[in-house]
Formats: structure tokens, C-alpha cells, sequence
């Protein structure tokens, strides 16, 4: 249980970042370092899914 658990807040938290970094990059004078930081938090959460998931 606690597996599936932490793949939905995984899977929870991937989503989240993918909407914020949709609004910063809409976001006018929006900060090209906090995107790209943004970016790659997004990309670890979905290596990190994919490991658990295999």
C-alpha cells in the first residue's frame, strides 16, 4: 500500500509541476532559471515514477 502511495504523490506532484511550469512560461518577464529549475524537478519526478513503475 505505501508503494502506491507514494507513486500517486509522485504522479500528483509531476502534474502539479507541469502546471506551473505552463503558467511561468506564459507569465511575462518570467525567470528562464526558475523555468529550466523548474523543468528539471519535473523531469527527476518522472524518472523517478518510471523506476518505480518498471
Amino acid at each position: 500500500m505505501a508503494f502506491d502511495a507514494r507513486l500517486e504523490t509522485l504522479k500528483r506532484k509531476h502534474h502539479e509541476m507541469s502546471e506551473a511550469v505552463e503558467t511561468a512560461q506564459r507569465a511575462p518577464g518570467s525567470d528562464d532559471l526558475q523555468v529550466a529549475t523548474m523543468k528539471k524537478e519535473k523531469l527527476r519526478l518522472k524518472e523517478e515514477i518510471t523506476r518505480l513503475s518498471s
